[in-house]
């Protein structure tokens, strides 16, 4: 029982780690997807919440019973072996830039808030990076065991500081000017491209698990946690609209309200979170290229980190505002096909 128990939070606590991630810590996502929709947003919130239950678990569980290796094993179970492999390879440049964003943003932090170079701070969290992905999926699972709770803390202190603040029930009547379909499209559009961009660790965390109840009972906590966060994010969002627009990082503003500490808090958030995304990618990056080269899984990672490290430098902004409205029109086909795809999971 208590074994279990430890499986279910752990699946639990890499959901919501996975797909929160940065995002939630900016609060553009949570600002672009849902507060901009004013009080549609919370009804849409509960729809991308009961997507992130319905569509993880599954995930997980066709994962558990085709016994797949990485993504693409997913991706070949959905689109046939063709287009399965060319959805794979586009995730994987996908997946380098993200890569590479993720850790230009680490090194930024170490710049901007701990007075620490640009070049210093990357190296660093290559480093970490590095020594902590020897451990392969059980480093993942440990980081996500201590970022999640604090970002759960933070979460619920936010909630509470909102809830003293005049106007804190403004997400109910907040108006917008987007249309209701607009509106209604956006919780798909975050679910697809979340799930989709996730499966890179969620897939292999599924394949290790064969205990059905095991996979549904973590998917729907952590899909629970991450509706949770998202409803807190946008009730203290929609406090400061329409001028909260204007920050590239809404949540700061927030943060630095809050007092000195609580800032300082945020800031380890960013980076944590940013973290956690991090070795999740460079994770599911090598175990899909194994698939491809003969390489050790040390020799894969140290790889991804170089390129990573060169595209760092040069910036991968061009390149990512070209392929993500492309990958977000595939998250969406991909989305559609795994709710049609149908579940046979038997225990063994």
């Amino acid at each position: 029982m208590r074994k279990r128990t430890g499986k279910v939070l752990q699946i639990a606590s890499t959901y919501m780690g996975t797909i929160v991630g940065a995002g939630f810590a900016t609060g553009q996502e949570i600002l672009q997807f849902f507060t901009r929709f004013g009080y549609w947003g919370t009804f849409t919130i509960a729809l991308a919440t009961a997507l992130f239950i319905w569509l993880g678990t599954k995930m997980m569980l066709i994962a558990s019973e085709i016994r797949a290796k990485s993504y693409e094993d997913l991706n070949k179970a959905l689109f046939g072996d063709k287009y399965g492999r060319l959805i794979s390879h586009f995730m994987l440049v996908i997946l380098l830039g993200v890569t590479a964003v993720m850790l230009a943003g680490a090194g930024t932090i170490f710049y901007e808030h701990w007075n620490i170079s640009y070049q210093a701070g990357l190296l660093i969290t290559i480093a970490g990076s590095f020594l902590l992905l020897r451990k392969g999926m059980n480093a993942i699972l440990a980081v996500n065991a201590v970022v999640v709770p604090v970002m759960l803390l933070f979460t619920v202190f936010v909630m509470i500081d909102t809830f003293q603040t005049p106007g804190s029930t403004k997400f109910v009547t907040l108006t917008t000017d987007y249309s209701p379909w607009a509106a209604w499209a956006s919780p798909f559009l975050y679910t697809a491209f979340n799930l989709s961009l996730a499966q890179a660790v969620l897939v292999p965390l599924g394949s290790d698990i064969r205990d059905r109840k095991t996979i549904i009972t973590g998917s729907w906590i952590g899909g629970i946690g991450i509706g949770f966060m998202l409803l807190a994010g946008h009730i203290a969002l929609s406090v400061h609209m329409p001028g909260i627009q204007q920050f590239a990082i809404p949540m700061g503003g927030i943060a630095r309200q809050l007092g000195h500490y609580v800032q300082l808090i945020y800031i380890f958030l960013i980076f944590a979170e940013i973290f956690t995304t991090l070795i999740a990618d460079i994770y599911g990056l090598t175990l899909q290229l194994r698939e491809r080269m003969n390489w050790s899984r040390e020799m894969l990672t140290f790889g991804v980190l170089l390129i990573c490290y060169v595209a760092s430098q040069i910036g991968f902004g061009p390149l990512l505002s070209t392929l993500y409205p492309l990958f977000g029109l595939i998250s969406l086909g991909w989305l559609i096909l795994i709710i049609r795809k149908r579940v046979a999971f038997r225990n063994s």
